[in-house]
């Protein structure tokens, strides 16, 4: 039985009595309007913990001017609902004003430097200061043990991580798998936004991704990779923000310092008003 909190003190009193038994607990954050990848988080949190915690916040501080704060979908019975089939033992879903007690604006800030100027970052100034900014609150809040996130927003788990060093939080970080449909499109909220005849076209994402990688094996030269992913995907509707190929550092692969051969490919596109992101894994 999911248990609905939303009071920082009954919270911090579950969790008190969860770790005098001795037990070891995760916190999965969403945003909430929950689907098929949160839950998959929430399975793989159990398999790192004895208690499951997830966070259901649309957090006002990551979303930049003519962003979609506003109409980011907000779903809390189907949340809650979706999160007790999935085996969560705590749904936190605090009001604006309990992680922000001074509101948004007058907030104390985590910057995090360097890997949030690229990128995301670079489209979407102040972002990752938000997803910092919030993050640092949902583990003081909760104070895990372990916290799961996906792999589809790679560059913000690159960004918690780098957090989480710097700050010494002591929480085990466990990333996992992105979720796909049939067609491999990665799931997402966004998607319901998409209309139905732009549903097949999105999934051109994963397939110029799989170009890329390969490419990039046959050692073709990545700007050539970069500029040609780029083109596919203008062809097939999409209006993109990016598309690149990386170090599994997010530096370019001729930058200097070690070089493994792990590389990522990593797109941000919008089709129609909808901002897709998406990445993909690879090694030469």
């Amino acid at each position: 039985m999911t248990d609905v909190i939303r009071d920082l003190a009954r919270l911090r009193e579950c969790v008190a009595a969860w770790r005098a038994e001795g037990l070891r607990v995760a916190l999965v954050p969403t945003m909430g309007n929950l689907h098929g990848g949160h839950f998959s988080l929430v399975e793989l949190a159990r398999r790192h913990a004895d208690r499951v915690v997830v966070s259901v916040f649309v957090n006002p501080t990551q979303f930049g001017p003519g962003e979609d704060y506003d109409r980011y979908p907000r779903t809390p019975e189907a949340d809650v609902e979706g999160l007790r089939s999935a085996g969560a033992d705590v749904a936190w879903m605090p009001a604006v004003e309990v992680v922000y007690p001074y509101g948004p604006e007058a907030a104390v800030r985590v910057q995090v430097p360097g890997i949030t100027e690229v990128l995301e970052g670079a489209h979407r100034p102040g972002h990752f200061d938000g997803v910092a900014t919030v993050v640092a609150r949902l583990f003081n809040q909760v104070q895990p043990d372990v916290a799961v996130f996906g792999r589809k927003d790679y560059q913000q788990l690159a960004v918690i991580r780098y957090m989480v060093r710097d700050l010494a939080f002591p929480i085990e970080l466990v990333a996992a798998d992105i979720l796909r449909e049939d067609d491999g499109l990665a799931m997402s909220s966004r998607n319901q936004y998409l209309a139905p005849e732009q549903r097949p076209v999105a999934a051109e994402i994963r397939r110029v991704l799989e170009g890329m990688a390969e490419a990039a094996r046959a050692a073709r030269p990545r700007q050539l990779v970069e500029q040609e992913a780029c083109e596919r995907l203008e062809a097939a509707g999409f209006v993109v923000d990016y598309a690149v190929l990386r170090r599994h550092d997010l530096l370019e692969p001729e930058a200097p310092g070690v070089d493994d051969g792990g590389r990522v490919a990593l797109v941000a596109a919008r089709l129609g008003d909808t901002r897709l992101i998406d990445n993909l894994e690879f090694r030469l």
